[in-house]
């Protein structure tokens, strides 16, 4: 058993929650442990089974919209590690960050052990270097797990290594009436990613038609944005829920139709089937829903294929725009028919 552990995963809510093995890993050998994260993983930090604390500092490098990398800023990190006194650092990234500048920081803050995925030279930055071949895609839940077993952080026994929160989660009884509606989400944090509009209002009223209760779930900015697709055949719960009270009404669903953003991810952790409306700029074979029946729609072979654009390159975003409400209704009936849950 180790003192306190720093995990590191900057970043959105999706990439926290594929964090949650690895997590785990290093849950059970450390005495404790505190997780940092940016303003938009928070959330899904404090619903990570494993994680004691969390230490929110927004990215300079990594985050959408950065704040100036001033000294202050820094400073401030620097010394919520210093609080938290960590015995080692474990740096998770996507296969497209580099972990070094984290690392030095933390180095500044006087951690002694730091390890990393790093294909670059890391000098004395690093204590683990893992090297893996970024040219095989792995899903994402797996390359961390990868570098926290390389630290020496074994799964416990009889970890299943899914995506997984805390339980229990927040009754939303008051919100969607009883469990067995379908779920749309119809936001991405990128635009990208995201399914035209006006398609997730036909799905809406095709799925009702369909005899599927369906409740439309969305971020507070995403309001008029879920109301236009909700319609008057579906509840709209956009801006009404927290990060957990979205998890209990992800787990409350018969299956949740959702872009390639975090709602997906969260989806999978309760345990929830999936139509994953994926636009290839990233490879789904690493950010696809992890572990959880799961059903792919959108033209993997389009010309913004693994340009991790976040505005579509391609006038007519034909890669999801392809996708027909019908696509979308087969694929929840696919889902629904067989009755499909993890957990």
């Amino acid at each position: 058993m180790t003192g306190t552990a720093l995990v590191v995963r900057s970043d959105n809510a999706g990439d926290v929650l594929l964090a949650g093995p690895a997590v785990r890993a290093v849950a059970a050998r450390a005495r404790r442990v505190v997780l940092l994260t940016g303003p938009q993983g928070r959330a899904a930090g404090e619903l990570l089974p494993g994680v004691d604390e969390v230490l929110e500092w927004d990215v300079p490098w990594i985050s959408a919209d950065p704040p100036p990398a001033t000294e202050e800023h820094t400073a401030r990190l620097v010394g919520a590690v210093r609080a938290a006194a960590p015995a080692q650092a474990l740096i998770l990234t996507s296969f497209h960050q580099s972990p070094l500048p984290m690392a030095l920081l933390l180095r500044m803050a006087g951690v002694p052990r730091v390890a990393a995925i790093s294909g670059d030279y890391p000098g004395s930055l690093l204590d683990v270097r893992h090297v893996v071949d970024e040219t095989v895609d792995v899903p994402e839940a797996e390359r961390m797990l990868g570098l926290v077993r390389a630290a020496g952080f074994e799964p416990p026994p009889g970890d299943d290594g899914a995506l997984a929160v805390r339980r229990p989660l927040p009754p939303v009884d008051r919100l969607t009436g009883p469990p067995g509606y379908v779920v749309l989400h119809p936001g991405a944090t990128a635009p990208a990613r995201a399914w035209p509009a006006e398609h997730c209002a036909r799905a809406v009223e095709a799925l009702a038609r369909a005899g599927h209760r369906v409740v439309v779930t969305g971020a507070r900015g995403e309001r008029h944005l879920t109301a236009r697709v909700a319609g008057d055949d579906a509840r709209d719960l956009g801006g009404a829920t927290t990060f957990a009270e979205l998890a209990a009404v992800l787990a409350g669903a018969r299956a949740v139709v959702v872009a390639n953003t975090g709602p997906a991810h969260l989806a999978a952790a309760v345990g929830t089937p999936v139509v994953s409306l994926f636009a290839p700029v990233v490879p789904a074979t690493r950010w696809a829903p992890y572990r959880v029946p799961s059903v792919l729609l959108g033209d993997q072979n389009a010309p913004c294929r693994a340009s991790r654009a976040r505005v579509c390159p391609v006038p007519g975003h034909p890669c999801l725009s392809s996708v027909t409400p019908e696509h979308v209704l087969g694929a929840v009936h696919g889902l629904t028919a067989a009755g499909q849950r993890v957990r």
